[in-house]
């Protein structure tokens, strides 16, 4: 395990599992697959007026995938649902070297070395974002 990609902050939020399981009914779900490292994430979604009311996740995958999955509630829920690609754009950004990233996004700041890795950081981004296609 790389020291430098997998600091404290990352495992800390991976261990914590916020928000980890399924809803028991959601609005919509998704589930995205990454077939270059095993990587599954699925995410429900409960929508209120527009808002992300509740997120929940599944995640079969590495520390950063599940540590992404984790960052992402915490900067979701309880905001529009048309805020997503915001977030997404930030996320990408902090990836690029571009922004520092707020809140828990900084933790992934180490993992811009690791181009490699960076779909392992956005695929809960992109589950996200297909659920609320699919509300």
């Amino acid at each position: 395990m790389n020291d430098a990609l997998y600091h404290d902050r990352i495992v800390a939020l991976a261990k914590s599992r916020t928000g980890a399981g399924r809803l028991p009914a959601p609005t919509a779900s998704a589930r995205r697959d990454n077939p270059l490292c095993g990587d599954r994430v699925t995410m429900d979604v409960r929508l209120e007026e527009g808002r992300i009311a509740e997120i929940a996740h599944e995640v079969r995958g590495c520390a950063l995938c599940q540590a992404a999955a984790v960052a992402l509630r915490s900067r979701a829920q309880g905001r529009p649902a048309d805020d997503v690609p915001v977030l997404r754009q930030e996320i990408e950004d902090v990836l690029k070297g571009t922004a520092a990233g707020e809140g828990n996004f900084a933790a992934f700041t180490p993992v811009r070395a690791y181009r490699s890795r960076h779909d392992c950081v956005l695929l809960p981004f992109e589950a996200l974002q297909a659920a609320l296609n699919n509300s």
